[in-house]
């Protein structure tokens, strides 16, 4: 039952879901035309909206760039693969290997959402390769779909997009609620029994979606590495290179062929044995662990008065603020970590050229009227007791069209404080309502896959039937957490 409801969403998928950028443009041309048929806005007046809200979301977007960026580079780092392979050595079935990668992608996840989706493609690879070697089969589409994982749970975690960004100073909707600290977000006790509740269940679920042996697709053999020695890994593609490189004493020259073969050269030694020293200044400067010492200590320090000071006090700033210090620990030197940063950039491509999208329409929005039809429209059909569901349904469909939850709560929370505030809805659960809306289809939204579908090689078709799956039954656990918990706690 479960496999052909899988393979039945991903016909759905294959179908109808194009590029995510296609869906911004889409959505633009939505209220575009919805502004002009329901308020007294003309055709012209909606662009000059658009445009003039376009760019008012420039230091969000670079939030979310960089929350997934030092995400993707700690994760990629030497010291977390070496973790990973060493997990990746623990399962003795094909059951417990999709357990163990779920639990992993759901566990980092809630840490960092860029953390979970890279340790999540990275374990499913390596959980499979080494459970190839010993003769277990595991199917490969499966085991990246469990490692989709934390992006269905990350709206409940440290990196949550609107629990924490209501709880930073000056951002946009502060003049109508203030700061909404994460003791009644992510910190709530509804909220720690959902993701108690989905790290429980989910991982039985997908452990009960494995086919039959006869059908299992196993993941294909890695190219020989000849660096293997040295990293002490098969590696991945180009997030092996990276971690190889930086583990590369200088001196050494790096090959690495059009098959991902990398090879290692010794280093140029002079006549009497020692390695060649010929480096420039600059280039000792790139190689110096004390200047990564020096920023890390600064940072360490910061960090540590932040939280003796404030308590354990989370948002966007202090999370990137803490990724960035673990990487360049992780990496040792600045030039390792530079590399790194390098390598992960092209992650964050659909979010620079995105987020303009996304402020225009919320400028379309706000400035026509738009929010406040919504939002009317939105109360008229909830009491205070199913608003917390319909915002979760909204915005789980919103999220089909704006596969962000910073871009969408830039669109859609200006609609949901207002109707809550209308309704006398508790507005951290409206933020909390509207986070379990927005993570739940991102398990047919493709768009965040793209991470995970560069390191395991697989096509986005080839998982969505298993993700839609899982969707299906996190809907159950999101839709109870928000509806009926938060009145056993009041």
């Amino acid at each position: 039952m479960l496999q052909a409801a899988g393979a039945f969403c991903a016909r759905l998928s294959r179908e109808y879901i194009p590029n995510p950028f296609i869906f911004a443009v889409i959505l633009s041309a939505v209220v575009y035309v919805l502004g002009i048929a329901l308020t007294d806005s003309g055709p012209f007046q909606m662009v000059e909206y658009w445009y003039g809200g376009f760019w008012n979301l420039l230091s969000f977007a670079m939030q979310m760039v960089v929350i997934l960026l030092f995400g993707h580079v700690l994760a990629s780092s030497p010291p977390a693969r070496k973790i990973i392979g060493w997990a990746a050595r623990l399962p003795n079935s094909a059951g417990q290997a999709i357990i163990l990668i779920t639990v992993l992608a759901v566990v980092f996840g809630f840490i960092s959402w860029g953390l979970g989706l890279i340790i999540g493609a990275i374990a499913a690879k390596e959980v499979c390769l080494q459970a190839k070697k010993r003769g277990i089969k595991v199917h490969y589409p499966l085991a990246a779909a469990a490692g989709f994982s934390g992006l269905i749970i990350f709206n409940c975690g440290f990196s949550a997009s609107a629990p924490l960004l209501v709880n930073t100073d000056g951002h946009f909707l502060a003049d109508k609620i203030g700061l909404i600290p994460i003791a009644e977000t992510i910190f709530t006790p509804y909220n720690l029994i959902v993701i108690t509740a989905f790290l429980l269940i989910i991982p039985m679920v997908y452990r009960a979606m494995h086919p039959a042996e006869a059908d299992t697709e196993e993941v294909s053999d890695e190219p020989v590495v000849e660096a293997q020695a040295l990293t002490g890994s098969t590696g991945i593609g180009s997030e092996a290179t990276t971690m190889q490189r930086s583990s590369v004493e200088f001196g050494q020259s790096v090959h690495v062929s059009p098959t991902g073969v990398l090879t290692v050269a010794p280093p140029v030694l002079e006549q009497n044995g020692t390695e060649h020293a010929h480096r420039s200044f600059a280039e000792r400067l790139e190689q110096a662990p004390p200047l990564t010492w020096l920023v890390a200590a600064a940072g360490l320090s910061y960090l540590g008065y932040h939280f003796a000071t404030k308590g354990f006090d989370l948002n966007l700033n202090i999370v990137n603020f803490i990724l960035l210090i673990l990487g360049l620990i992780a990496y040792k030197t600045p030039t390792a970590y530079v590399d790194a940063i390098d390598e992960g950039i092209r992650s964050c491509g659909q979010i620079v050229l995105q987020f303009p999208f996304y402020a225009g329409i919320m400028g379309m929005m706000a400035s026509s009227g738009l929010v406040s039809i919504f939002a009317e429209w939105l109360v008229a059909a909830s009491n205070q007791y199913t608003f917390p569901l319909l915002t979760l349904i909204s915005s789980a469909i919103t999220n089909l069209f704006v596969p962000s939850a910073g871009g969408q709560w830039a669109v859609q929370g200006p609609l949901l404080i207002e109707a809550a505030h209308k309704i006398g809805a508790d507005i951290g659960v409206t933020v909390m309502a509207f986070s379990y809306g927005d993570q739940l289809t991102n398990g047919i939204q493709p768009m965040w896959m793209l991470p995970l579908l560069g390191v395991t090689a697989l096509k986005a078709r080839e998982i969505l039937g298993y993700t839609a799956v899982m969707m299906m039954v996190a809907f159950v656990i999101f839709g109870v957490g928000v509806t009926v918990l938060p009145l056993l706690f009041t």
